[in-house]
């Protein structure tokens, strides 16, 4: 056996019989608890890994004997008088545990940035294995008390949970640059974020004009560091969820993310929110950054591993300019108050208000992409249209992609659609649309944008009727509150007032999946892959023939959305066995959830109210209130609202709908009165309802 076969050997021994140990440890302080917790999820992580990289053997070793030592002082009374210690070293072993498994991919980054992989490997290396040496040394050294230990005063939840954080915000690996792009910007956002000078900037404000690539830029640099370990958060906003106000749950979601990754701050959390209830689902953002963020990592005496990333992308697409002005004074009066260790990443578009607030402040270094060399983007997108075309290299030769390169305006997303369009399928011939694209009049990159667009929509929809029907499919589409996949869009569009729009949607999206996410899945939610294809649909000076007005968008949606819940709606639609255990306690009731609230049925439970408060007041709508508000439905409403965890929106929805209803005066009596019988009964019992489903 080699050297290195004996060491892995050994490693995963140690580690196993560490996963078995730590669960029959009790009587130990939580803080201690959490400190096991996290090592055993790191060993977990470890063991899961199939194969070693010999090259970081040295780590492995010391890792091995990390845990080692903890099985020798396993007692209770030595983990209880050692758990600051162990605390810390749990953070080192969680960082260790993800640069150990994601190796590979590290190497591979370390190459496409033309840095040496032996250098970086060694110097990651040697800084891990420092650290575990010291506080080893600090876990023997540490005394057992005489006195026996008292646990009294610790916390009972030690969780972040509380907090009324974003789903759905984080990393998609999918969105990342393409390898061998972007190598420049990518080692100086890569070395700002491992510069351990004080004096570095906390924020890095990266800007640029829509398409020229900002969010494969931050979820690259998310990827890498969360491959690091480093990673603290990553928050990404997106235009088709800007009415969930995201804005307002930006620092509650970033401060969970921290406390997810260093345990030391969990009990800190938990104490001020614990301390000050309001915390918990405040909109004030400045109060949020100041005691979720600021003041926990304040008490902190940094990191023993370093500098932790945030990243916080397309800040712009949070919503309208208010509802990021708060943001953003914050960001710029307070980020220099981070701790040294803090790095936020931070991209927008160039926006008048965004530029206002970030760039007189020291502490925020800001770059911009439209500043870039242009030879080094033309080289990139050269890069990116022959790898993406590198299956029609008897067509296209390096002249061909040196040209689209020069068209494309250093926009990364025109160069994207560019290559979509040529791409063979039935029907095209590469050649032919290579030229229909070179053909286009120059411009900037917004222009670009809007020809590209125009010359694919030309081309799928080419007659009268045909556009006629995209325009009504994109206007369910954008007025829709939350995407929906194609089957519930379908199942909607069968509930619309009028025959004529009842078709499959299918028979337009399918020909869509360069413009459109989930156009050729039954299953994934439908919206524009980027937000500039919202903006060229929703201006008509840009869009013209393919402009699409509101119309009665709002009207259909509030038709469709009653109409399900008429004929969806039913008692306990979950099928739970009793209602006297909390919800918490049902094991799946996720599942249940899923199986017996569709998409379609979700939405309108969530937006009736939504799209009635935007359509002109009518008759037959009114009607359709009228049967819901009037008899039990209204009561199934509420409860799939409890059980999906959605009963705080019930008292909006009412109030939206009483105002919507006074419009037709007398007539209405009847149902305003059962509205405001339901405003009262959700004031007083929507926290029982939200807790254990009646």
């Amino acid at each position: 056996m080699s050297q290195w076969d004996a060491i892995n050997t050994v490693y995963r021994q140690t580690l196993s019989t560490f996963s078995t140990a730590v669960n029959g440890i009790t009587g130990i302080h939580p803080h201690a608890q959490m400190a096991l917790s996290a090592l055993n999820r790191a060993s977990k992580l470890m063991l899961s890994q199939a194969s070693l990289d010999p090259s970081i053997g040295g780590l492995v070793a010391t890792v091995e004997r990390t845990y080692q030592l903890f099985l020798e002082n396993r007692s209770p009374s030595k983990i209880n008088a050692t758990k600051d210690v162990l605390v810390e070293i749990a953070l080192v072993l969680q960082e260790c545990s993800q640069f150990i498994t994601k190796y590979s991919e590290a190497k591979t980054f370390w190459t496409w940035l033309g840095k040496s992989v032996l250098s970086e490997t060694t110097t990651k290396v040697a800084n891990y294995n420092r650290m575990l040496e010291k506080l080893m040394q600090q876990l023997r050294d540490q005394p057992i008390p005489d006195i026996p230990y008292g646990i009294q005063q610790i916390y009972e939840d030690l969780s972040s949970n509380c907090l009324a954080c974003a789903d759905k915000v984080g990393l998609n690996e999918a969105k990342k640059c393409l390898e061998g792009t972007r190598i420049e910007i990518l080692n100086e956002i890569v070395d700002w974020t491992n510069n351990t000078d004080a004096a570095t900037p906390r924020i890095f404000w990266l800007y640029g004009q829509a398409g020229k690539g900002k969010s494969a830029i931050a979820h690259t640099i998310a990827q890498q560091a969360q491959n690091r370990g480093v990673l603290g958060s990553c928050f990404c906003f997106s235009r088709v969820r800007q009415h969930e106000q995201l804005h307002i749950k930006l620092f509650p979601t970033i401060a969970r993310d921290l406390a997810d990754r260093d345990v030391r701050l969990r009990p800190l959390l938990v104490e001020v929110t614990t301390n000050d209830h309001s915390l918990r689902d405040t909109t004030d953002i400045a109060a949020q950054w100041k005691k979720l963020i600021l003041g926990p990592l304040s008490q902190l005496k940094g990191s023993p591993t370093g500098n932790v990333v945030v990243v916080i992308d397309a800040l712009d697409e949070s919503g309208a300019e208010i509802s990021r002005a708060t943001v953003l004074r914050v960001l710029a009066a307070y980020g220099a108050d981070l701790p040294a260790n803090i790095r936020i990443l931070l991209t927008s578009r160039p926006l008048v208000d965004i530029g206002e607030a970030l760039n007189t402040s020291p502490h925020i270094y800001a770059r911009s992409l439209d500043a870039i060399d242009t030879e080094l983007t033309m080289r990139d997108i050269h890069l990116y249209a022959s790898t993406r075309l590198k299956g029609l290299c008897d067509t296209f030769c390096n002249e061909n992609f040196q040209r689209l390169a020069e068209k494309s305006g250093g926009v990364f997303e025109w160069a994207r659609l560019a290559c979509d369009f040529m791409s063979p399928r039935n029907g095209v011939i590469p050649k032919d649309r290579f030229h229909q694209i070179m053909s286009q009049a120059p411009g900037d990159g917004r222009t670009l944008l809007d020809e590209m667009y125009t010359t694919f929509l030309k081309d799928l929809f080419r007659e009268p009727d045909d556009r006629r029907e995209f325009r009504s499919v994109m206007r369910q589409i954008l007025w829709l509150k939350d995407p929906l996949p194609i089957s519930a869009l379908d199942f909607m569009r069968d509930r619309f007032p009028w025959e004529d729009d009842r078709y499959p949607v299918g028979f337009i999206l399918n020909f869509m999946a360069s413009l459109l996410a989930g156009a050729n899945e039954v299953s994934i939610p439908v919206r524009p892959l980027h937000a500039s294809f919202y903006d060229f649909l929703l201006e008509e000076e840009r869009s013209g023939e393919f402009f699409i007005r509101r119309g009665d968008a709002h009207r259909d949606l509030a038709v469709a959305s009653l109409s399900v819940m008429r004929t969806g709606l039913r008692f306990n639609i979950c099928n739970l066995e009793t209602s006297y255990i909390p919800n918490l306690e049902v094991a799946d009731l996720e599942r249940r959830v899923e199986e017996n609230i569709p998409p379609h049925l979700l939405y309108s439970c969530r937006f009736w109210a939504t799209h009635l408060e935007g359509a002109a007041f009518d008759m037959d709508l009114a009607q359709l209130v009228r049967g819901l508000v009037t008899g039990e439905q209204m009561l199934f409403w509420l409860e799939a609202l409890g059980i999906a965890k959605l009963i705080r929106e019930a008292e909006w929805a009412l109030i939206s709908a009483e105002r919507w209803l006074q419009q037709g005066r007398m007539e209405y009596e009847e149902p305003l009165m059962f509205i405001k019988d339901g405003v009262k009964f959700v004031q007083n019992f929507a926290g029982i309802i939200d807790k254990s489903t009646p």
